[in-house]
C-alpha cells in the first residue's frame, strides 16, 4: 500500500466516484488513477468500488471504512508536512482563502493588508463564489480557510466559527422618497415600492419572502444579484430600492445613496470563518484568524480544530460576544 494510492482514492471519492474529474485534479491519467486503485484493491483482497463496466457506480460497506481512513490518513501526512514547514520557516508558505464578493470587496481589503505587512513570504490566493461553490472547495480540500454567512450544513468536517454579526439595510437614491422618511421603515412600506436585492435573499428561515409572508404581505423584487455592487448599480438607476449587506455600505462611494437602518425588520446575520476539523494550523494561519475576528483566541481556535463535531465547536463559542459591523 502506497500513499498515492490512498491520495487516487480520496480524490475519486471527493469527486463522487468519477475518475476522469480526479485524475484532473491529480494532474495524472484516468488509466494511471484505475490501475492503482485495482492494485490496491488486489492487495487489500476486496472491492473498494462497485463497477458497471468502466464505471464505478457506489461504494461497498467496506471500501467506506478504508476511504475513511485514507482521508484521515492524508490529513495526518498533510499536519506532519505543515509542522515540518513551521519548524524550518513559519513565516513562508501560502494560503488560500473561499468566500463571497461582499467580504471580499468590504471586508477583508484591510484584514489582507495588515497580514501582508506581517507575512510578505507567504502567497495569499482569494476566490470568489457562492455559499455552494466555496463548499465544492471546501470538500475538495482546495482551500485553507472558507468565509461565509449561513450555509453551515453544507461544509461537513469543517469547524466553523463565528466572526461578527450584520443585518440588511435599504438604500435609495436621495431623491427617493424612502430618503425623507422621519420614522422607522415598516414591511408595508417596502412592499410598496420594487425591491432589487440578493439571490439568497429568497432562501432559509429568514428569507424575505418569509420575513414579509408573515405580515401578510409579498415583496415586489424586481431583480437579484450576488453582488452588493450590482444592485447599488441598479438601485442608481431607479430599477427600486436595495437591500443589501449593512457592510457593503461604503460611505464615501456610496455618498450619493442614503441608507436605512432596517436591523428592526430583518433578522441579523453571521459571518464565519471555517477550517477542516482536526487539521494543524501554522502560525499564520492562527494569526491571519485573529485578524479577521479577534475576538477568536489562538485557544479557542485551537480548541476548535480538535473538536469532533460542530456541536462541540458550537458549545466552545456559546458565550464568546460578537460584534456588529
Amino acid at each position: 500500500m502506497k500513499l498515492h494510492q490512498l491520495r487516487y482514492l480520496a480524490a475519486v471519492a471527493q469527486t463522487g466516484l468519477n475518475i476522469t474529474a480526479a485524475a484532473e485534479k491529480l494532474h495524472t491519467s484516468q488509466p494511471g488513477v484505475s490501475k492503482q486503485i485495482k492494485l490496491l484493491e488486489d492487495e487489500l483482497g476486496f472491492q473498494i468500488f462497485v463497477r458497471d463496466g468502466r464505471n464505478l457506480t457506489r461504494v461497498t460497506p467496506a471500501g467506506q471504512q478504508v476511504i475513511e481512513r485514507a482521508v484521515k490518513s492524508l490529513r495526518e501526512v498533510q499536519n506532519i508536512k505543515r509542522l515540518s514547514d513551521d519548524l524550518k520557516d513559519e513565516e513562508r508558505g501560502s494560503l488560500s482563502i473561499a468566500t463571497t464578493h461582499t467580504q471580499a470587496r468590504y471586508v477583508l481589503p484591510e484584514v489582507i493588508k495588515q497580514f501582508r505587512e506581517r507575512y510578505p513570504e507567504v502567497r495569499l490566493h482569494l476566490h470568489q463564489g457562492t455559499s455552494e461553490q466555496i463548499a465544492e472547495m471546501a470538500a475538495l480540500d482546495r482551500i485553507d480557510f472558507a468565509i461565509a454567512t449561513g450555509s453551515e450544513s453544507l461544509f461537513d468536517g469543517y469547524s466553523l466559527l463565528p466572526c461578527y454579526r450584520w443585518h440588511r439595510h435599504v438604500v435609495v437614491p436621495r431623491n427617493h422618497p424612502l430618503a425623507r422618511l422621519k420614522k422607522e421603515l415598516t414591511l408595508k412600506q417596502l412592499a410598496s415600492y420594487p425591491i432589487v436585492t440578493y439571490v439568497f435573499s429568497f432562501t432559509g428561515p429568514s428569507s424575505l419572502h418569509g420575513i414579509f409572508a408573515k405580515e401578510g404581505l409579498v415583496p415586489n423584487v424586481v431583480l437579484t444579484a450576488r453582488d452588493a455592487d450590482v444592485i447599488k448599480t441598479y438601485v442608481r438607476l431607479g430599477l427600486g430600492i436595495g437591500i443589501v449587506a449593512s457592510m457593503a455600505i461604503d460611505p464615501k462611494e456610496d455618498a450619493d445613496l442614503v441608507q436605512i437602518d432596517t436591523s428592526h425588520l430583518f433578522p441579523a446575520h453571521t459571518t464565519w470563518i471555517g477550517f477542516r476539523r482536526g487539521g494543524l494550523l501554522r502560525k499564520y494561519q492562527l494569526d491571519f484568524m485573529q485578524l479577521f475576528a479577534p475576538h477568536l483566541t489562538r485557544r479557542l481556535i485551537e480548541r476548535a480544530a480538535g473538536a469532533a463535531t460542530q456541536a462541540d465547536v458550537e458549545t466552545l463559542t456559546a458565550d464568546v460576544a460578537l460584534p456588529t459591523k
